[in-house]
């Protein structure tokens, strides 16, 4: 494998004949994993969505990325632009158990953790679950519920598990939290600190659609006579093979310099003269994860620099913090994270 644009010739197309040991070589390396299960399943998952979602296939790709990755997904946008629906259906393609969780600012920790009731027959107090026991669980205006209700979602998504006096619940595998949260409103909303958003692998920006597709969301839902029945959505993986893509996923192969590569992009985060809060160690340990599994959809089990740039905005962008002088500029993170792409040197 001396060059990335050899490896990235799709499978059955004839490499140079000049060079026969270099394909007998990267043919072998590519067949070192068996990957057309997994872009077969993630194509019936994108197709069993595109049932009732138009476009939007950035946050649809992102989205299974995160569940191949074990990671959590905070899913940005304004309103009307279908992030709870698509969470929601996303789930109905998985064999495993889902709880949807509407965020408001009277929800207390008990309401989503669950809580000891006295059982006055065993003259014991039994821990009843909350919601947040599934493996799949859609917390729709995540910043709309308070501080401290926010704040009992730290450990369950950082260790996958709850302590609840004294006694600790594992959650069942495997466990996922979707979140949306409008960008656009402030009243009555609540920040999400830094600790929290860094729980989140991807911070997802759903934009308005095109035109075209605007005008496809018409005739499809005039179709439908506008109705949605969820009931036509077919399941496409259970737990268990989710685990076992999960496990797969681990298998994808990232050479040195490309561990390096991305070492450096975190590390100019934390010394960018623009940004006030830089990048922790587990944004590193995103940004392999995810371009693995951004690599293995696409039918490669080695990952490229290009793996990695595509996933790295979506991993920094909710982890960084401008400085006050760059926010009175109106400067963006976005602006930040492509000009660090621009600066590190792409290995070769």
């Amino acid at each position: 494998m001396e060059e990335y644009k050899d490896n990235l010739e799709p499978e059955g197309k004839t490499s140079n004949p000049a060079n026969e040991s270099q394909e007998t070589e990267s043919n072998d390396f590519k067949s070192r994993l068996d990957l057309k299960p997994l872009q077969e399943s993630v194509s019936q998952i994108k197709n069993e969505i595109a049932k009732f979602i138009v476009g939007q296939e950035e946050m649809v790709e992102l989205l299974i990325i995160s569940i191949l990755t074990n990671g959590h997904a905070l899913i940005e946008g304004v309103p009307g632009v279908a992030k709870t629906i698509t969470a929601k259906i996303l789930a109905k393609t998985l064999d495993v158990d889902f709880n949807r969780i509407q965020f408001t600012p009277d929800l207390m920790p008990s309401d989503i953790l669950g809580t000891s009731i006295f059982n006055v027959k065993t003259n014991e107090f039994e821990y009843k679950k909350g919601p947040v026991f599934s493996n799949i669980v859609l917390i729709d205006e995540i910043n709309r519920a308070p501080a401290k209700t926010q704040a009992a979602l730290f450990e369950v998504m950082a260790e996958r598990q709850i302590t609840m006096d004294g006694t600790k619940y594992k959650m069942d595998l495997p466990f996922l939290v979707f979140a949306t949260q409008n960008p656009i409103e402030q009243e009555g909303t609540y920040r999400l600190p830094e600790a929290q958003l860094d729980r989140f692998l991807f911070k997802i920006n759903v934009d308005y659609p095109s035109l075209e597709n605007e005008v496809q969301i018409l005739l499809d839902n005039h179709q439908r006579q506008d109705v949605m029945d969820f009931g036509t959505i077919s399941s496409v993986l259970n737990s268990d093979s989710i685990i076992t893509y999960q496990n797969l996923i681990k298998q994808v192969v990232v050479e040195d310099n490309l561990l390096n590569y991305i070492a450096s992009i975190v590390h100019n985060t934390r010394t960018n003269a623009n940004l006030y809060l830089g990048a922790s160690p587990r944004a590193s340990l995103a940004i392999l994860n995810a371009s693995k599994a951004n690599a293995a959809i696409n039918g490669r089990d080695f990952v490229t620099p290009d793996d990695i740039k595509r996933c790295t905005k979506a991993v920094l962008e909710h982890r960084l913090v401008l400085t006050p002088e760059r926010e009175m500029e109106a400067f963006t993170v976005h602006k930040v994270v492509d000009q660090i792409l621009e600066t590190i040197e792409i290995p070769r």
